[in-house]
This record gives structure tokens, C-alpha cells and sequence, in this order.
């Protein structure tokens, strides 16, 4: 039986069934969820019981794996899934499985995943696809949302149009810390908070489709003053993400949710994570043929 996408919202993002993703799939299958993409930009894949293994070979379908910037930061005896650096321990947990306490620094860090955000802008080239499976669930809260940043663009009117169009953004994991007031950098990792630059505007490589490339991660646009370049993203933000626009995922157990980075951004929402576990997996895929490229050096 071929895959079937059912929509799961009136703009954007699809339910998948009639698939096993823990099993090998064939190039028509591939084709198809590839197809459901440039199509939905989210789908959402249930009952589907992975392992890290199955997880890592079904992502690998859709390009090479990005290592994660919190697994590179961390020192080894701190990562709770170990060296696999492909795999993202999206938990609330410390390498012991016991719950992050209320002042813990990983902590801290991740609480930023609760601001509007594209996966990896703050790299020269972003994130493509990025795959989460939900393993253990808390009983309320902790749900993910996304918004479509093609629709967000559709509904801008043509003056603002006409001024995002060559508008070139810095990005930076700094910036998205800084609005939760977080700051604790272990030495040796300048070069990878270091800003880089990304056009606000980008056009689907498959559908033509012109998106915004937003995310908590900006902090500046190059040419102009910091305060205005920081209003004028702040008011982009708040009308990219009305809800029309926005998709809530309410996880369940051995859910996987799929979603392009360059079409999309998402957010996680609170939990009582001082109480509960919640554990996902993460895998990304890496831009290179997926994620609109970085601007030319003599652009920036």
C-alpha cells in the first residue's frame, strides 16, 4: 500500500499513514515523503516505535546528518546519549536519567527552544529537515508548534514585500540566548557563536514558493541601527506568527515529526519539567542541497 497524507491543519502540515519508517524504505517511498514536504513543510509520522538506530538510518534518506552545536559543547561525560553527535537529546534529563534541576546550566540553555526559532540558522548554512520522535511524553503541556513562513510571506502586503525582499539578516545562538539572559559560554567555542548572514527572504528550490527566513536567532540586519533592525524583527515575528499560521503538534509516545526548516520555524512549550520527563530524539539534516545558501561573501 502506497503512503497517504491527510492534512492535519487548513495552511500547512500533513498526517502520514500506511508507512513502517522502521523499516527500509524504497526510493518511491522516499520520493513520496519528499513530495509530502515541499507540499506541507510539517508531516507527522504516528505509531512509529524507533530505536536510535532506526531513527538515525531513516533520517539518512534525506541527506547527511548535522552534528548538533549542544552535543559539540558539551564535555563527553555530560552527554547523556554519548558520542553519537548526530543524535539530539532533547530532554529535560542529565546523563545520570535524573531530572535537570531548576538551576541546572543545560537547563537554562534550552529554555531558549521556547522562542520562535529556525534549527541551525546561526550556522553559515542552516538546517534542511529536522526530525524529532517522541519517546517518553509528560501527561500535560510540552506540545510543539510550528509556523508557515511561505503563507506568513503570502500575507505581507507589497510595500513590505518590496522591503524584505533583499533585506540580509546576522544570525547567532547568542542572540537567542541573550533574550532569556543567558550567557554561560565554555572558552573554545567563539568561532561557533560567531554571527553569520542570511537573506530574510528565500525561494523554495522544488515549488517556487517564496518563504521568511526568521528566527530568535537574528540580532541584527546588516546596514542598519541595532534598536530598529531589532523592532522592525520583532513586529515580522508577531505577524509570522499569528495563528492562522500555526500548527500545534500534541506529542504522543513514538510520534515522529518531520519539518523543513527552510519553510518553517517552531517553538517547544512549557511543561513541568521540574516534575516530569520529557524525552525526544533529534536529527537534522544538513543544508547542503536542502537549505537556502549563505550570502556571498562579498554581499555580507
Amino acid at each position: 500500500m502506497s503512503l497517504s497524507i491527510r492534512p492535519a491543519h487548513p495552511v500547512f502540515a500533513g498526517e502520514v499513514s500506511a508507512i513502517d519508517i522502521s523499516q527500509k524504505l524504497d526510493q518511491e517511498q522516499v520520493a513520496a515523503i519528499e513530495a509530502g514536504m515541499d507540499r506541507y513543510a510539517v508531516l507527522v509520522f504516528r505509531d512509529q516505535q524507533l530505536t536510535d538506530d532506526q531513527q538515525l538510518e531513516f533520517s539518512r534518506n534525506f541527506g547527511e546528518l548535522e552534528v548538533t552545536l549542544a552535543g559539540q559543547m558539551a564535555k563527553p561525560e555530560d552527554r547523556r546519549l554519548g558520542d553519537r553527535l548526530e543524535l539530539g537529546d532533547i530532554s529535560n534529563l542529565t546523563a545520570r536519567n535524573e531530572l535537570r534541576a531548576r538551576e541546572d546550566r543545560s537547563r537554562m540553555y534550552a529554555l531558549a527552544n521556547r522562542l520562535w526559532h529556525s534549527d541551525a540558522s546561526f550556522r553559515a548554512i542552516g538546517a534542511g529537515y529536522t526530525l524529532l520522535h517522541g519517546r517518553v511524553i509528560p501527561r500535560k503541556g510540552g506540545n510543539t508548534e510550528f509556523a508557515d513562513m511561505r503563507a506568513a510571506y503570502d500575507a505581507l502586503d507589497a510595500s513590505m514585500k518590496a522591503e524584505v525582499e533583499s533585506l540580509v539578516c546576522e544570525h547567532s545562538i547568542v542572540f537567542s540566548r541573550e533574550q532569556i539572559g543567558f550567557s554561560d559560554y565554555a572558552p573554545g567555542n567563539e568561532e561557533r557563536l560567531r554571527p553569520v548572514q542570511h537573506r530574510l527572504v528565500i525561494t523554495h528550490p522544488v515549488s517556487g514558493r517564496k518563504s521568511l527566513y526568521l528566527s530568535s536567532h537574528i540580532g541584527g540586519i546588516v546596514d542598519w541601527p541595532v534598536p530598529e533592525a531589532r523592532a522592525f524583527i520583532r513586529d515580522l515575528m508577531e505577524h509570522a506568527t499569528q495563528r492562522q499560521f500555526v500548527y500545534a503538534h500534541e506529542w504522543r509516545v513514538n510520534d515522529l515529526v518531520m519539518w523543513d526548516n527552510r519553510t518553517v520555524m517552531h517553538r517547544a512549550r512549557p511543561f513541568n519539567d521540574l516534575k516530569e520527563v520529557r524525552d525526544l530524539r533529534r536529527t537534522s539534516i544538513k543544508g547542503t542541497g536542502l537549505m537556502v545558501e549563505a550570502v556571498p561573501a562579498q554581499a555580507a
